[in-house]
């Protein structure tokens, strides 16, 4: 009798960053996140959490896993943490992202103006992140 045992095909590491992609954007909150740092290039965590406003901690943790999943990339300034883009991010993200920013202009616009109110942006150094 022969073997009709089904086994799982086996992915490849490109379709499992996919899939880890996919899963991790499928977050309403996650999404937010990487959305604004795309349009805005890079922020600290601070800035996303004036812009989202959310708890800090919420969005620690939701960048965290954005990371895992290669979406975004950390650098550490000091004491701050800034992410950005991954810039190998695949491209149907990149024009995935840029088309739900072109749905999205009145909420990103919103939080452009809270990320704004923040003042000396670009620089930033100054009022981002106060110590605690």
């Amino acid at each position: 009798m022969p073997d009709t045992q089904q086994t799982t095909p086996q992915t490849n590491g490109s379709l499992d960053r996919s899939l880890d992609a996919i899963k991790a954007l499928a977050d309403a909150n996650r999404l937010e996140l990487t959305l604004l740092i795309a349009d805005q290039g890079e922020l600290c965590v601070c800035e996303l959490v004036v812009a989202v406003q959310q708890p800090q901690a919420k969005i620690s943790r939701n960048l965290a896993l954005l990371r895992r999943a290669e979406i975004l990339l950390d650098r550490r300034q000091g004491k701050w943490v800034h992410y950005q883009l991954n810039p190998s991010t695949p491209d149907w993200i990149k024009q995935m992202l840029t088309t739900i920013k072109q749905t999205e202009t009145r909420h990103l616009n919103q939080q452009r103006q809270r990320l704004e109110q923040m003042g000396d942006r670009p620089q930033r150094l100054k009022n981002c992140c106060p110590s605690r």
